[in-house]
Parts: C-alpha cells; structure tokens; sequence
C-alpha cells in the first residue's frame, strides 16, 4: 500500500458522456473503483411508491489507463480540480474534486500504481483469483501445438504431405522468439535448418502455419532476409523455399530404399552443436533430395519453375521503400533473381509508428467523451487513414487467400521481423480459408498459434507497464507545452522530414562503420536498434559485447533488455492486435452467419488485451512465458470467455459447409471497400461514426473535389502493389485519380523515382507499390524516416 497516498475519497464526481454522477473513489492495488448509488425510481404515477437502487460499481484496471491528465481548479473559474482519463477499451472518465489536495492525492497514487510497478509479475494477472463460473476452467489446455498439426494432417512421424515436426527449437535455443515445435518440409534436414536460420533476420526462418486440407497447398512465414547492399544469398534458403513450394508436387520422386540412411551410433552433429534430426525411412537422404530439386528447377531444360500454373508467392507487407531502406542496413527483401520457382508482392502495409499515428488521431475526435455527448468530427475520423489501412490489410489477406484456394498456390509471408504486419495477414488469410477458425474454440487456437506461439511482442505493442510519458506529456499538451512533448521525440511523425534520407544514410553509414562483422544488432522495422545474436548455436540468455555496448548507447529511450529497463518503450507500441480484431470484425460483419462467435467475443478480447486480469497475452513469446511459468502463476483469458460462452455465440451462425451451395462455401473473402468503423468498441452509436451508407456515391458539396466517398473516407480502391518476378513487376495498381499529391509521385528528379532507380540495383527489382504514388517528396521522407529512426 505504499504507493496509495490516498485509498478512499467521498463527493467525487463522475463525468461521463456529459453526465455526471455523484459517489466514492476506491483506490485499490489493482483497480481504481467508483462506487454510486442511483435515486429510487418512482414505479407509481402519483409517486407514491418507489424502489431503492442497488449500489453500482465502475472498476478499472491500472494498466488499461492509457492516459491522466490533472487539471487543478483555476482560481479565476468556477470549475472544480478534475482528474481525466482515457482507457485502452476507449472509454473517457472524468472525476472531479471539490479538494485539490486530494486530486494531487488522487493522480499521484494512480501514477504509482499504474507506472512504476517495474516488473511484469506485479501486475493484476498474478493476483487474481477467478470465482465461478471461469473457476473450474483450464484455458491453457485449448491450444496444443501437436493436436493442431494433427488436424492438419502433419504428425511427428511419418506424413504423407510432405511436412514434418522439427524438435531443433525445442529448447529455443535455435529461435528464441519461435514456438518449441517448428512444421518444416520433410526433404530438408535439421542441419539444413541451422544455416538457413542464419538468413533470415532473429533466426525466424521459413517455416509452416497453415496447410490447406483441400489441395495441400501452404502458407508459411518468416521475417526478412539479410540481403543487404552486397546482395547476399544463402544456397539453403533457397533450398528451404524450394522444398516448401514443392511440398504438393505431384510428380515427387517416389522413396528410394536403397537411399534410406543407416543407423548411426553417433549421429552427425549441426553447426548449433545439436544432433541432426533422424530422417524418417520412407525417404531420401534429405540433403540428397535437395540437390536433385535444386538441380531440376536451375535446369534450362523444360519448366523451369515447378507450379507455374500455381503462382506460388513470396508476400512482402512492406512497402517498397521500407524494404530499401532495411537493405542499407544489412537487411531487405529478396532477390527473385535467387528465387525463381516464385513471385512477389510488395502490399504497402506500413510500419507500426504509423498505425499507432492514426490510432491517435482515431482518439483525438473521441477525447472529449468524457465531457460532451457530442459525436466525433467524421471529417477528422477520415483524415485519421485508419480505414484505410484496416482496408490495406484485408486485401492483402484476400490476396493470399486467394492464391491458396483458387490459384492452387503456396505463400510465404513476412514483414521486417515476422512477428507484427505477418500475424496479420496470416491469421487473417486462414480466416478465410478455414472454417475451423471462425467457430469460438477454432479462433482461440488461432490466435494461439499465429500470434502467442509465434512470437507477437504483446508486452512491448501493448505497453503493459505503462509509461510516465504518457502522464507527463497529456499534462504539459494539456498546459500549452508541446515544446517538450517534440522534444522529446513523441512528436508527429512528420517532423525532421526533412532530414530524413539524411538520416537513414548516417544511420547505415555507422552500421557498416562499426565493427560488427557477425551482425549481433540491425535497425529493426520498429525503429529501434536491439541486440541480437545472429548465430543459432549461441545460448539464448548469452549476449555479445558487442549488444551491450549497443545497449549501453541506447539509454533510456532504447531497447535494453527488460531486466535492465522494465517499462514500456513509447515508441515500440502499436495497436497491431487490436487491427487485427478490427479486421476480423469486418468480415464478420460483412459474413453475419459464417462465425460461431459475436462481435461482443471480439470486443472483449480486446479489452482483456489491456486489463492484464490473464497471463495469455503477458510478456512477448512463448520461451519467455514458460521461463516466467504463466500457466502456473496465471489464469488463462480463455477461462473468462469459455465460462460464459452463452454471451459471446452468434445466434445467426449456420456452421453447414457445402462449396456447391452460394453462401456455404469454405472460403470468404473480404470486401475491402466495404470497412467500416467498428463503432461499438468505440463506444459510439453506428450512425454517430458511419452514418447513412452510400456506397460508390460522389460528394457533391463541394469538399470532396470529386472525390468518391471510399476516398474520402480514407479506404483505398486497392493496395496490392505490383508482384515482382525475376524480371520485371506486374499486375502493379495504375495510379488512382483524386489520391492527395497528384497521380504519380515519381515523376523525373523526384525522391519516388530515385528511390525506385535504386531498386533493381539491390535486388529488390522493379517492382512498384501503391504506397510510393501520389505522395510528395516530404510523404517519401517521412516514411523513411520512420522506419529507419
């Protein structure tokens, strides 16, 4: 209790929605509590008799409070000190005081209790303990890597699918940010594994997430590979890629028993030091295979690329310009060149600072909810390209859908490091391939799978423990100081554009001037520069000293390791999950009958996000969770869920699938043109935030320069970038009339063409995204900027 200045205070005033209430502030540990009784109801129309009200309660947790903004009493107004917050869920409270000393009171605990717990073991999560129905409930046991692979039809022995379950991460000293078992191709050895590993940016290499029961098709994902401006290849990748892209071939060499191996009393060792994986006996001498695979598609002789009628794909979420940049500090994207069984397809999806800038600006026509019941300004909420990039992400996921079911196709999918952009598009793209994923238990495996096991950064996205910037700043924006607030590098993201390719040049000009020849540290996607141990057979908890001088320079705003810095990074946060349930809401709203769950399901998943009540979605991977025993200390979130599950069941759901029946099929697709603001997690009336529906409707007072409402409203026609081949892109999206800055923002002697000039020179070939046309030069920097600061 040392950090409650106060526990209780009486006459507090609850202002909410432009309504105000009357009652006690608790402060607890764990919750800010306010508690009110309403006036008795009169039931009869002469007054005579009326009923007493039961007390009612409004708890928030410490860490779903984004926001507290104190503002004292001013001697020359008439209005009261007050106490303003603004919740993760979206919800505005404003409590008011008739004593300012208590409000300082007030505001002081809650920052306490909210910013300096220090440790993620302190928080709500390892206190709590659930009453019935949730209480006899294990929600941890709803997701078992194995059983799912199972249901896919892959197992630890033999599969007739061409898949197996490597145990080379099993002690995630590999990947440390990888699940324990990894689905990788049955022609490609564990010591294949090693030095592939190797190539790929964090160890994430390629590997599998989903295999379509239908036509054995794949979807796999990884995170960038170390290109870098020298062109760097890796024959395993390769081998790798080929091997998973030709996991459906039919025309497979058949097993070969005289190639079966021996046994071996001393089983040769990989270059981490563990023993190779044993070869199931059924095939080839894995390394064997790959020559021959990779021998047949370097042929001249015939087809070249095996499923050329397959389109097998390589997605990159970036943009192109990103991609570029990430080449100049030793990462990027691939060379086709090296990988001609397949093509590629830049989406455009930006960065994580980005989205959190529109989320913002989301927020910033909503803050004074808690004063007004005024609705939002739809101007702002449109100029916010929230829609925009919710839309930019479903039609990636449709784009990969599609080419699975329809084309017949394989897909790899990453972003910078796999584990923000690629959660995405891979959960969603199996939304709408899998039935199984849209029922409630389907989704919570799902979730499970693509975003817990696979490494989402939930601590650092989600900022569990809070920051004291986020206290200080609101307060100084609030007194009239935004000197500060760009000082200290929370500005928007448009400052210092101008300095931007500067920037990026100075930052790869020291990355290749410092001795750092293994690679230990990259600028990541997340603008952050973090150690790493680039070699898989290091220790996971051993660092170089070459990270901790890098740690070391970072300072307070850095990327240190948690131990040493256990709070949340402002700039690491970002609200990819909660995009991700926005557009899973999407699609159910535009699919009503084909999910087993509601939008409430969503909603509160969202809101148990922040609430730090369950371990499910504590620290950022799965080794970190088993290190810190969350199954142990903690209550599943799947526990809330499944103990009232009445509540969050879709009564429209018809789970009969028939591909031969319109409207049964197994496969949705999304209509990207069609999102809309999910206006009850918001907390705003669907009219207040969508209003009339107009589809493909023209402004016509005069504001929208003939703009149609899906551009005025931010949603753009399409967002698929072009898919590059070996030789040149196609398919890329014709410049669309009306978009700000004019049709082309590549025009001669511009940053856009000379950035894309530059691209066939580093291997990142010709091809074009939407993300670089009708921008100006000052938008290109910007970009820039951001993913390299």
């Amino acid at each position: 209790m040392e950090r409650t200045r106060i526990a209780r205070v009486d006459d507090v005033k609850l202002v909410r929605r432009g309504d105000q209430v009357e009652g006690t502030l608790h402060l607890t540990p764990h919750h800010l509590i306010f508690c009110h009784t309403p006036p008795p109801t009169v039931d009869e129309p002469n007054g005579h008799s009326s009923h007493i009200n039961k007390p009612r309660e409004l708890w928030i947790t410490y860490p779903i409070i984004q926001t507290c903004t104190l503002r004292l009493a001013h001697p020359a107004s008439h209005h009261p000190s007050s106490i303003r917050l603004r919740c993760r869920d979206f919800s505005f409270v404003c409590f008011c005081f008739s004593d300012e000393k208590k409000a300082k009171d007030v505001y002081g605990s809650i920052k306490a209790w909210t910013c300096k717990l220090g440790k993620i073991d302190k928080l709500y999560a390892f206190a709590y303990q659930p009453q019935a129905p949730e209480k006899e409930i294990n929600g941890w046991g709803l997701y078992d890597a194995r059983r799912e692979w199972k249901r896919q039809g892959i197992s630890e022995k033999d599969s007739d699918k061409g898949w197996r379950i490597s145990k080379l991460n099993t002690d995630y000293g590999f990947s440390p940010t990888y699940p324990a078992l990894l689905a990788v191709p049955s022609a490609i050895s564990d010591n294949t594994l090693n030095y592939a590993g190797r190539y790929r940016s964090r160890v994430r290499l390629p590997v599998l997430t989903y295999l379509h029961p239908v036509n054995n098709c794949s979807i796999t994902r990884s995170s960038q590979p170390l290109v870098g401006v020298r062109g760097n290849r890796s024959i395993q990748d390769e081998k790798l890629l080929l091997a998973i892209f030709s996991t459906s071939h039919s025309n497979q060499p058949p097993p070969n028993p005289s190639s079966r191996p021996r046994s071996r009393q001393s089983p040769r060792s990989s270059s981490s030091g563990s023993p190779m994986q044993d070869v199931p006996p059924n095939l080839p001498d894995p390394e064997t295979l790959e020559d021959q695979m990779i021998s047949r598609t370097a042929s001249d002789d015939g087809p070249r690329v095996y499923g050329a009628q397959q389109h097998n794909l390589i997605v990159d979420a970036r943009p192109t310009v990103n991609a570029l940049a990430m080449q100049a500090v030793g990462l990027g994207s691939e060379n086709m060149d090296n990988y001609r069984f397949a093509t590629k397809a830049y989406l455009g999806i930006d960065n994580i600072h980005v989205m959190r800038d529109s989320l913002n600006k989301v927020i910033d026509t909503l803050k004074e909810s808690d004063v007004t019941p005024m609705a939002p300004n739809r101007e702002a909420l449109a100029k916010s390209g929230w829609l925009k990039h919710i839309a930019g992400i479903l039609d990636g996921a449709s784009l990969i859908a599609r080419q699975v079911a329809l084309q017949h196709s394989h897909v790899l999918i990453h972003c910078s490091d796999g584990w923000d952009r690629t959660s995405q598009l891979s959960a969603l793209s199996q939304l709408c391939l899998d039935p199984y994923y849209r029922t409630l238990e389907g989704f919570i495996v799902l979730v499970e799978k693509d975003w817990l096991s696979f490494g989402h950064m939930f601590n650092h996205r989600s900022g569990f423990l809070s920051s004291e910037k986020w206290f200080s700043i609101e307060n100084e924006r609030v007194g009239g100081s935004d000197s500060h607030h760009q000082r200290a590098g929370l500005s928007n993201s448009s400052s210092g554009a101008g300095h931007a390719l500067e920037n990026a040049f100075l930052s790869a000009k020291g990355f290749f001037n410092k001795d750092n020849s293994s690679r230990e540290s990259f600028v990541d996607s997340d603008g952050e520069l973090q150690p790493y141990d680039q070699s898989p057979s290091s220790n996971i908890n051993k660092k170089s000293s070459a990270s901790n001088s890098v740690a070391s320079k970072l300072g307070k705003d850095g990327a240190a390791s948690d131990k040493t810095k256990p709070t949340t990074k402002v700039k690491e946060t970002s609200p990819v999950f909660h995009q991700f349930l926005d557009a899973t809401y999407q699609l159910l709203h535009q699919n009503p009958s084909r999910f087993e769950f509601n939008e409430r399901f969503l909603r509160r998943l969202l809101y148990h996000l922040y609430s730090c009540q369950y371990g499910t979605f504590l620290y950022n991977n799965e080794r970190e969770r088993m290190e810190a025993g969350v199954q142990q200390k903690t209550r599943s979130v799947w526990d809330y869920f499944l103990g009232r599950k009445e509540q969050f069941l879709n009564p429209q759901y018809e789970e009969r699938i028939d591909d031969n029946v319109r409207g049964k099929e197994r496969l949705v697709l999304p209509k990207a043109e069609e999102v809309r603001w999910w206006s009850e997690l918001f907390g705003r009336e669907d009219r207040e935030m969508n209003g009339v529906a107009t589809v493909h409707a023209v402004r016509s007072d005069g504001d929208g320069d003939g703009k149609s409402l899906e551009e005025v409203k931010g949603i753009p026609v399409s967002v698929l970038t072009g898919v590059e081949t070996a030789e040149q892109a196609v398919g890329a999206v014709p410049p669309v009339k009306g978009t700000a800055g004019g049709e082309s923002g590549s025009g001669k002697g511009s940053i856009g063409s000379q950035l894309a000039g530059g691209m066939k020179g580093l291997g990142l070939g010709g091809g074009r995204d939407r993300s670089m046309r009708g921008k100006s030069p000052s938008r290109l920097e910007r970009e820039l900027e951001v993913e390299m600061q």
